[in-house]
């Protein structure tokens, strides 16, 4: 996942379109595997069935909060790594999602700016 240079041109709107897509693909991996992570954890530790562990898996990754009362000392250990992980996992994810944007918004920035001194 190469982004140009800034001594590059900028890429063309087609390349840009595809990029976002990858991106966004790969963002979506993380929010998966993330999400994954959390279901198997509660669904083992906190003895909730699928649908609730799928639910308390995506309040947590999305930072809303628990939504069930954990009750032993496992199912607690591992809501409170889960919710570390998962604010750092949630930043990372949304700056895995805007990085081509954000490069290319510079990048034209920087080449308009270029252009000027010359």
């Amino acid at each position: 996942m190469n982004l140009e240079h800034k001594k590059q041109e900028v890429a063309p709107f087609s390349v840009f379109i595809l990029r976002i897509v990858r991106y966004s693909l790969f963002a979506l991996m993380l929010i998966f595997i993330s999400v994954l992570i959390g279901v198997i954890g509660y669904r083992y530790f906190g003895k909730l069935n699928w649908v609730d562990s799928f639910y308390m898996s995506c309040m947590i990754l999305t930072g809303m909060g628990p939504v069930a009362d954990m009750t032993t000392k496992g199912a607690k250990l591992f809501s409170s790594f889960y919710a570390l992980y998962s604010g750092v996992a949630f930043l990372s994810i949304t700056a895995v999602f805007f990085t081509p944007i954000i490069h290319r918004l510079l990048h034209i920035l920087h080449v308009e700016e270029t252009e000027r001194q010359t």
